[in-house]
């Protein structure tokens, strides 16, 4: 069976309450006649007034490995729950170059949001350094080793390299490919048939005009966008470019 589509969108710290008619916007427009899943992954404090929204799946940026106790300013898995997200990134490359996110706490991320039914989406990724030196698929495959096994929730990788992320042009696609056939290849070995089901997303200058080469690549399953997703035009054209997002 053919995958769906899965476009998400990461508006970092940025929006407020009123550019949630941008969100409104593209639920209109998201699902119609389309074969494809979005998600938006928005900041903590604008979770609880869109969780109802049924055409996109809201999710958080972040949460903390604990499920409850004495850590100021953090959020749990608990409470992102009951705010109404249904999914989080987690080792996303802000938060590992920014806040020191290492594989270890990735890793105790991920049991954290299986254990309240939120869908984990790991990102991973190279550094410039490590690109230059050939070590960018070591990098990346010593990330995915942070994946508990067994699987017992659900996860979705998304490849993010960390050279390109926010600058004006994206991996090319025989990079990105490259990565991704890696990936697969490391989540196959480690979790068998259940390694292939896994969704591989591509996120690094995703925007309407690269949206469809890189959606139309064997190996993309999906794209995680950060500037794009923060416009509706922009962010529906991405959904418009997803070949197997086509009328029912």
């Amino acid at each position: 069976m053919e995958k769906r589509a899965l476009i998400l969108g990461n508006w970092k710290m940025n929006g407020s309450r009123a550019k949630l008619e941008e969100l409104a916007t593209i639920a209109r427009h998201a699902a119609v006649g389309r074969d494809v899943e979005v998600g938006m992954a928005l900041p903590a404090t604008l979770i609880a007034a869109v969780a109802g929204t049924d055409s996109i799946a809201i999710g958080a940026q972040d949460l903390h490995f604990a499920d409850a106790g004495a850590h100021t300013g953090s959020l749990s898995g608990a409470l992102l729950r009951e705010a109404g997200a249904r999914f989080t990134l987690i080792g996303h490359s802000e938060r590992r170059t920014y806040d020191g996110d290492t594989d270890v706490m990735v890793a105790a991320k991920i049991k954290a949001a299986w254990r309240h039914n939120l869908r984990a989406v790991v990102c991973v990724g190279e550094s410039t350094e490590q690109r230059a030196a050939g070590l960018g698929e070591a990098s990346v495959i010593d990330q995915l080793a942070a994946i508990p096994s067994p699987l017992v929730g659900d996860v979705v990788i998304a490849y993010e390299p960390v050279w390109c992320i926010g600058a004006d042009a994206a991996a090319t696609p025989a990079d990105i490919g490259a990565m991704l056939r890696t990936i697969r290849t490391a989540l196959q070995d480690r979790f068998g048939d259940e390694g292939e089901g896994i969704p591989l997303l591509y996120g690094g200058a995703v925007d309407p005009a690269n949206a469809a080469a890189i959606l139309g690549m064997a190996e993309v399953d999906g794209v995680l966008a950060g500037r794009a997703s923060l416009d509706a035009a922009a962010f529906l054209r991405l959904i418009e470019a997803c070949p197997i997002a086509s009328a029912a």
